[in-house]
């Protein structure tokens, strides 16, 4: 598998909370926000050679037990979740381009660690960083 960029998914049971632990306390700076409304619902972190995303609850296939979510950015989900299916992974969710535009698909390691693949399509704001 081709791994374009990575990143660890936390959903803390209060995010504001823990974007300010992991901000004022621990002193990770902010690679992006996002959200709708005006409303911050998620924040991405360096990480070094990576990223900490700290969200809110998710719907769909990231709903389920609390822990650590492994976000891998792929080049092409749809090609990947076949090759998966071929060797035998367990698949908690087809390929399905999400609201907020990135295509995802869900699967889990054989202790049950939640991993999801995603594609950025083109012209998605995830692909630029404006300060």
């Amino acid at each position: 598998m081709e791994v374009l960029s990575a990143r660890l998914l936390l959903a803390p049971s209060d995010l504001d909370a823990g974007i300010a632990w992991y901000t004022g306390v621990l002193g990770l700076r902010t690679y992006r926000e996002y959200g709708t409304g005006g409303r911050r619902t998620g924040v991405v972190l360096f990480l070094g050679g990576g990223f900490l995303e700290l969200t809110g609850p998710r719907a769909g296939a990231a709903a389920g037990p609390a822990g650590p979510v492994l976000w891998l950015q792929v080049p092409d989900v749809d090609a990947e979740h076949e090759r998966l299916v071929a060797a035998g992974a367990h698949v908690a969710a087809a390929p399905e381009t999400m609201p907020w535009g990135l295509r995802e698909c869900w699967v889990s390691d054989p202790d049950g660690t939640r991993i999801v693949l995603v594609e950025v399509p083109e012209g998605h704001p995830i692909r630029s960083r404006l300060d």
